[in-house]
């Protein structure tokens, strides 16, 4: 009896101690991994604090030596300056209605595409859909030559004679890059809506076809609207990329009133726009600080309202593919 309940007491302390070596190593972990979020936040959130609190600021402050988040000298008048020469509302509804129209065109022309990968098998399809991942990692800097003279003289392969038609400084070229799935991250967009109608059952299509409804109207009224979070997310994606290209718009809309164009010119327009003549280099970084928060706010508004459809829309995505 005396060894049996020794045995046992043995036990419990053992049982004790591994509880309690699972906690420290649970407590642990969970410092460590707040310590990591922590420094990802900080590394994350300081360009968007320090545009914040210099949004804010005067000129002086920026020569305060005692100054470096909470400015002295509280002031509204770089938010005017700003909205002022960014033409901010003509602008801002420019913007919307552009970056919306061209994630709509870019979504349905990557779906159609990725459809046609997924379902259908034809000579060289391997070949083309690897060039098209290729696409994913090929910077826009380095195609953007061919592209801007392919769209300055733009012919049709020789169609339109005497050297063609000139597309630059419309919205033209976003829309046949959009329709040709060439646009902005749309070797992305082709790659996740392959992935979502290879997973889905052929016996839907099948029972369409028996139904009498051809291919076309098999993919739009049956395949489609069962990738709908992949719609969501893939609309989602191009709408915030084309929202804050500032390299692609600035080249073949680079008179347009829309923000990245007003705000890649807001420096230059505070230095020499009309009643700003002479300011300083740091007064005009001041305005471009608070006209990149007046840029970015909207997409800030629309996280903060669709956060929860995005993340389910991206889980989905993910469980499907």
């Amino acid at each position: 009896m005396a060894l049996a309940q020794k045995m046992r007491n043995r036990g419990a302390a053992d049982l004790r101690r591994r509880l309690l070596l699972d906690k420290a190593g649970s407590i642990a972990w969970s410092l460590i991994r707040g310590v990591l979020i922590l420094g990802i936040s900080y590394v994350i959130l300081l360009p968007l604090l320090t545009k914040i609190s210099a949004s804010f600021m005067e000129e002086r402050d920026l020569f305060d030596q005692t100054v470096k988040w909470i400015p002295k000298h509280f002031t509204l008048d770089n938010y005017k300056t700003a909205f002022k020469h960014m033409k901010y509302p003509i602008a801002f509804l420019n913007s919307a209605a552009f970056a919306v129209g061209i994630a709509l065109l870019q979504t349905l022309a990557c779906a159609t595409v990725g459809y046609g990968f997924a379902r259908f098998r034809f000579k060289a399809s391997g070949i083309l859909f690897a060039l098209v991942l290729f696409t994913i990692v090929v910077p826009p800097q380095m195609i953007f030559i061919p592209q801007y003279l392919n769209f300055r003289f733009f012919d049709i392969y020789g169609l339109i004679k005497d050297g063609g038609v000139n597309l630059i400084g419309t919205i033209w070229p976003f829309v046949a890059m959009s329709l040709t799935c060439t646009g902005l991250k749309n070797g992305l967009f082709v790659y996740i809506f392959r992935q979502v109608f290879k997973g889905m059952s052929k016996e839907l299509e099948e029972a369409a076809y028996v139904d009498g409804a051809s291919r076309f109207r098999t993919f739009y009224g049956v395949m489609l609207p069962g990738a709908i979070p992949s719609v969501v997310t893939v609309f989602l994606f191009a709408f915030v990329w084309q929202w804050n290209d500032d390299f692609l718009t600035t080249v073949f809309l680079p008179s347009a009133t829309i923000l990245p164009v007003t705000l890649s010119q807001l420096g230059y327009s505070v230095s020499w726009g009309t009643g700003t003549e002479g300011a300083t280099s740091q007064y005009a970084s001041l305005i471009i600080n608070t006209g990149s928060l007046l840029f970015i706010l909207p997409l800030l508004i629309l996280y903060t309202f669709m956060q929860r459809f995005f993340i389910e829309s991206i889980e989905r995505t993910g469980l499907v593919g």
